[in-house]
């Protein structure tokens, strides 16, 4: 005979929603945090000149490689230690956290090496003319050394939201990021160095924030020694992921090529546009960070019925949310580039692409929330085929037609447009299956 309810429990929706809060705006503050220095950034270079804000753009989307290795190494990392611990092993969660921040750490000096010898050839690549591609590879030559830093926070990060400690990323991303922005415009101006003072900024923010994650690290455990086999294992795991970050890299290396090709006002407008949308995405997946952890955390307990309600709940406020993000930039459509450039050409070519912009956020929202309810799962290997075949029968024809059709950039971003609608309806068809719901401490 089961024992009579308790009256004075709550029901496990209004738990879980309060649960989702609490993880969630804590990590909104994370995620917000590096885009919004970005965006910073890019206003402050972008009043030294056309010129300059088309360097950042290019050397930026190097930059962003790293990044999104960072990304793809924090999710896995989350989705793994998310399953050990709501399993109800703390220790195997953290050990995650150890494996993964040695990989980062060879990583990202592996990627600040290939950035350094790259860095010319690559911003020859991407830039329109020699002057900007110049200026591009010097910023990138220094922005390079904030590579090891970058993936030992993503890793960090990873590891914490899989157990769901969110209030200690919250104070080192801060106190990282606000010390860097009020570095980058005195490094700018007051002292002169242009270019080279942001990347400087941009690198004491990111070592700063990775040694702060190192330490909280150490103070979690002493077993951090590295063991190639989970090492190996981890990185035999994130393959899935590893092909989907490839992707999206290509998809957006290929469209600040093309939209180089337009110009130098059009590639800083697509730079001003990139940018608040990379700002939206990484704000809106503060919920599917929430997803991530409790998705994994109910899989991994053998509770597929609560996976399933916080995947419902998170895809319902992924839209709502994107959907008030969207009106707000609809709102400051003639203000907002005003931000980062006065030049009357910039504002001209952002006007094009501002309509995309706002059209496709509340399809984005619910991808991006889907997106970590399937990475919470490990359902890693669908996203990976979705993701390449968006990019490869969708994108990437779209923006190289564009740039055939001299289409400018709207043609650019009817492209994005493609790649995100493509996502949107097979992310839906996933959801509605059942074959994402496996229990269990690994998949």
């Amino acid at each position: 005979m089961s024992p009579p309810a308790d009256p004075y429990a709550e029901p496990r929706r209004s738990a879980s929603a309060r649960r989702i809060a609490g993880l969630a705006l804590p990590a909104l503050v994370v995620l917000a945090a590096e885009p919004l220095y970005v965006l910073v950034d890019t206003a402050v270079v972008g009043h030294l000149g056309p010129v300059e804000l088309a360097a950042i753009a290019v050397g930026g989307t190097v930059m962003s490689l790293a990044a999104w290795f960072g990304t793809l190494m924090a999710y896995g990392t989350t989705g793994r230690a998310a399953r050990r611990f709501g399993a109800g092993d703390r220790p195997a969660a953290v050990a995650e956290g150890v494996q993964a921040s040695w990989l980062a750490l060879g990583v990202g000096v592996l990627l600040a090496l290939l950035a350094l010898v790259g860095a010319e050839p690559l911003a020859h690549l991407l830039a329109g003319n020699p002057e900007t591609a110049e200026a591009a590879a010097g910023w990138l030559r220094i922005a390079a050394f904030g590579a090891p830093g970058l993936l030992l926070a993503a890793a960090g990060n990873g590891w914490m939201r899989g157990v769901q400690d969110t209030r200690r990323p919250l104070a080192i991303v801060l106190g990282a990021n606000v010390l860097s922005a009020v570095l980058c415009p005195v490094l700018v101006y007051p002292l002169g160095l242009g270019l080279t003072g942001s990347a400087i900024a941009n690198v004491v923010a990111q070592t700063l924030g990775g040694g702060l994650f190192l330490l909280a690290l150490i103070r979690e455990t002493r077993a951090l020694r590295p063991i190639p086999s989970i090492i190996v294992r981890q990185v035999v795991l994130g393959r899935d992921l590893l092909i989907r970050g490839v992707a999206f890299q290509a998809c957006f290396l290929s469209a600040t090529a093309v939209a180089s090709r337009f110009g130098i006002a059009a590639v800083g407008a697509h730079q001003i546009g990139l940018q608040l949308w990379f700002f939206a995405a990484l704000a809106l997946d503060a919920v599917a960070i929430a997803a991530q952890s409790l998705v994994g955390a109910a899989l991994g307990a053998g509770d597929a019925e609560e996976a399933r309600d916080v995947a419902r709940r998170v895809t319902l406020a992924g839209g709502v949310a994107a959907t008030v993000f969207a009106l707000l930039a609809l709102a400051g459509a003639s203000v907002v580039p005003g931000w980062f450039t006065s030049d009357p050409a910039v504002h001209d070519q952002a006007a094009i692409i501002w309509p995309w912009f706002v059209g496709l956020l509340p399809f984005a929202g619910i991808v991006y929330a889907l997106d970590g309810v399937l990475i919470g799962a490990g359902d890693v290997a669908f996203l990976r085929t979705i993701t390449v075949i968006s990019a490869l029968f969708g994108f990437l024809p779209a923006i190289w037609l564009a740039y055939a059709l001299d289409l400018g950039l709207g043609g650019v971003w009817a492209g994005l447009g493609l790649f995100t609608l493509v996502r949107f309806v097979t992310l839906m068809w996933r959801w509605r299956s059942p074959r994402w719901v496996v229990v269990g401490a690994t998949r």
